[in-house]
């Protein structure tokens, strides 16, 4: 029980050592921790802010597109949401005066602004009716006779082509026995012809069946051809007939060719005109081109990606070749005299002077009195007959003087033309010519 006290005692005299941290820290007082207490008023400084928190940076937009001026890629407008109203017209703003007026670059037109009204042209009954008969690029030779008479309203041209026709196969086509028909039934005043495309395979003649180009091909498609052109010639409407185009493949457009010539000689000799279009559409190696140069000069894409057929520039350029012929034709045949009308036609005949009509006599007189108070030109004077040129001159040495001067022989001495008797010696004795200062021969020494 002793020991059980003096146990108790002890432990409460002897205290126990404070913890202390096991990464070597220390602490200055029981119970602070280390760092410094805050007074109450330290949480309500009105200093006192609390941290900001730093915005994100913006982000770029996903690449649309890019400028080739600019370095970094734009922004992509959002579609415009389609409208079915249409876009009202803004009223005209009144134009500032002089001093008022900025001076910047003028505000190009919105796409939504309409467009200046084109002005129309007064569509009146065609005098002129142009037929277009022949394959698909008679087709093309259509559209293009068209955008060329746009503006007259006096010309019309008709589409009269089939695409798979040619003079080959009758069955798709006759062409002789279809244009026939067609002149009978409307009037027309000048035919155009564009076949032989698809003329490229076998002809058949009864039973019998030739291949392409063959003599007895050859004899055959002539033959259709001038069936087609003696329509034209007895119906008495002007023929022009356009060749075929080259094409892409290199062995078409060497049949075409022969085909062409075939075409060419049934064209003339039934009296219509043929329209070789070839150097227009080929390079400078008389090879198929796609691009070239259009009616404006400007480098232009002229064939489709098939190799035979046009483009708008193609067609227009196509049509260029027979609006050149049309026009000539046109010319030569004069303008249509217009229709009098009937007042015109009754009213008498302006009175002379003594109130009677004139008579021929008079107004013969009167022609030969205003010929006669013309002032006279005199008459040019007459062209001077030119001198007869020789057919050839007299010889007349280039390297030395003249020796004889008027032919006379070297066998008389002239003094007057030989003082130093160089001739003499050299020509008639045979001696050596005498020595030159300067020359190879002077052997003098010192030299003189």
């Amino acid at each position: 029980m002793l020991a059980a006290l003096l146990c108790a005692g002890l432990a409460l005299t002897v205290l126990p050592e404070p913890a202390r941290a096991q990464w070597g820290d220390s602490y200055d007082a029981p119970g602070d921790y280390g760092y410094r207490r805050r007074s109450r008023d330290a949480y309500y400084r009105d200093d006192y802010r609390p941290p900001q928190r730093r915005a994100a940076p913006p982000q770029e937009a996903p690449r649309q597109f890019y400028w080739p001026w600019e370095d970094r890629p734009q922004q992509a407008a959002p579609p415009s949401e389609p409208s079915a109203r249409r876009p009202r017209p803004r009223p005209p703003a009144a134009a500032p005066s002089e001093a008022a007026r900025p001076s910047v670059k003028r505000r190009a037109r919105p796409a939504s602004e309409p467009a200046p009204p084109k002005a129309a042209v007064v569509k009146t009954e065609p005098r002129i009716r142009i037929a277009v008969f022949g394959d698909s690029i008679a087709d093309h030779l259509s559209r293009g006779l068209t955008d060329v008479f746009e503006d007259n309203a006096e010309v019309a041209v008709i589409d009269r082509a089939k695409g798979d026709s040619g003079l080959v196969r009758r069955d798709v086509v006759d062409w002789p026995k279809a244009a026939e028909d067609y002149i009978k039934a409307n009037p027309v005043n000048y035919a155009v012809v564009l076949l032989g495309a698809n003329d490229r395979q076998p002809i058949r003649e009864g039973d019998q069946s030739y291949d392409p180009l063959s003599e007895r091909w050859r004899e055959l498609y002539r033959a259709r051809a001038e069936a087609l052109v003696k329509v034209f010639q007895e119906r008495k409407v002007p023929l022009i007939w356009v060749g075929t185009p080259p094409m892409r493949s290199e062995s078409l457009s060497r049949d075409l060719s022969v085909v062409n010539d075939i075409l060419r000689d049934a064209v003339q000799r039934g009296g219509g005109s043929f329209v070789d279009v070839w150097q227009g559409f080929v390079d400078d190696r008389n090879r198929f081109t796609a691009t070239g140069p259009d009616l404006e000069g400007q480098n232009a894409k002229l064939r489709t990606a098939d190799g035979v057929h046009f483009t708008h520039a193609g067609a227009r350029k196509l049509a260029h070749f027979a609006d050149v012929e049309l026009k000539r034709l046109m010319d030569a045949a004069g303008p249509a005299a217009p229709e009098a009308p009937a007042a015109a036609v009754a009213a008498p005949p302006a009175p002379g002077l003594d109130g009677a009509p004139p008579k021929l006599d008079d107004v013969a007189a009167i022609d030969r009195q205003i010929t006669g108070m013309l002032p006279s030109l005199p008459e040019p004077p007459g062209i001077p007959a030119l001198p007869v040129k020789p057919a050839a001159g007299p010889v007349v040495p280039l390297g030395r003087a003249e020796l004889s001067p008027g032919g006379t022989l070297t066998s008389g001495r002239q003094p007057d033309s030989d003082p130093s008797g160089q001739v003499e010696r050299v020509l008639q004795r045979g001696g050596a010519p005498l020595p030159q200062p300067g020359r190879a021969d002077d052997f003098r020494w010192p030299p003189g």
